[in-house]
This record gives structure tokens, sequence and C-alpha cells, in this order.
């Protein structure tokens, strides 16, 4: 029986989950552990994720002393992760359009218009953002709420050379 491969877009809110430890993390790690699943995981974000992360850290270092080198070992660590990235120019005009009608940032509708391109539900970390838009047509899921199903297992082969 061959494994379904897990795919989605994730914003920058699961994302930060990885470094900064905060409620939810432990579900961000459980998600983001499927790029090493086999099959790996698709997860896409569009290119904005990374500076959003950046940004994220930023507060961090600046309000509550977290360290700029941890901070800079974590973007380095960020950038090593099998995400697929696209590139904000080819979803402005679809976030511009998602970010008008339910009246939330381009910068979050980027998310939306990625996963809606890609066939793919978003996971987000931030709820007020789920539930705002659960009743529309895009599918948006709450990092607390998102249920990801038990890592395959490795077959390992226990016979001697």
């Amino acid at each position: 029986m061959t494994a379904t491969r897990l795919e989605c877009v994730v914003d920058a809110s699961v994302g930060i989950k990885l470094f900064i430890n905060e409620p939810l993390s432990d579900k961000a790690d459980a998600l983001l552990a499927y790029l090493a699943a086999d099959p790996p995981a698709f997860l896409a974000v569009p290119d904005l994720f990374y500076i959003e992360c950046a940004n994220i850290l930023w507060k961090h270092v600046r309000r509550f002393g977290y360290p700029a080198a941890e901070a800079q070992k974590d973007l380095m660590n960020l950038g090593k992760l099998a995400l697929h990235s696209t590139s904000t120019a080819i979803l402005m005009a679809d976030a511009l359009t998602i970010a008008v009608i339910h009246g939330i940032t381009a910068y979050d509708a980027c998310y939306v218009a990625l996963a809606q391109q890609l066939g793919v539900p978003c996971v987000t970390a931030d709820e007020k953002l789920a539930r705002l838009l659960a009743s529309a047509s895009h599918t948006v899921r709450w990092l607390g709420d998102f249920e990801t199903p038990p890592l395959p297992r490795r077959r390992i082969d226990h016979r001697a050379d």
C-alpha cells in the first residue's frame, strides 16, 4: 500500500513555531516532520514566508531578548527546509482580490491564493484568520484542528549483507 503524500501551504505563523516555543509548536513540529517522510510532504510557501519569519524573529530579539545569533541560526535552518517556494509576483493579483473580498491583509491572502492555485489547504496558526475564512470557498485550516496522520514508518531491511 502506497502512502498518500501530505500536501498543503503553510504560513509563517506555522513555520516560526519550529524555532519559537509557543502554543501549537508541537503540532507545527509534527506537520513539518513530514518533509522527511516517505513520501516526503509537499509543503508550499510564497517567498514572502521567509521575510515574515525573519520579522517575527526580529520582534523576539527586540521585545523578548531572544539572542540575535540564535535568530540568525534559525533563519539558516529555515532556509534548509525542503519547502516549495513560489514568487509573490504570480500571486499578487489573486491575493489582492482575496484580501479585498474577505477584509484580510494581502500578506495573509498571498498564502490563501497559493493554496487556491495549487488546490491544497492552507494551514495557519492564526485562529482568527481560519475562523474568518471558514465559510469562504477557500480551504484554510487552523493548525490546532489540523490532524496529521501518523508518520509512515520506513521499512528497515534487517537482513545481513
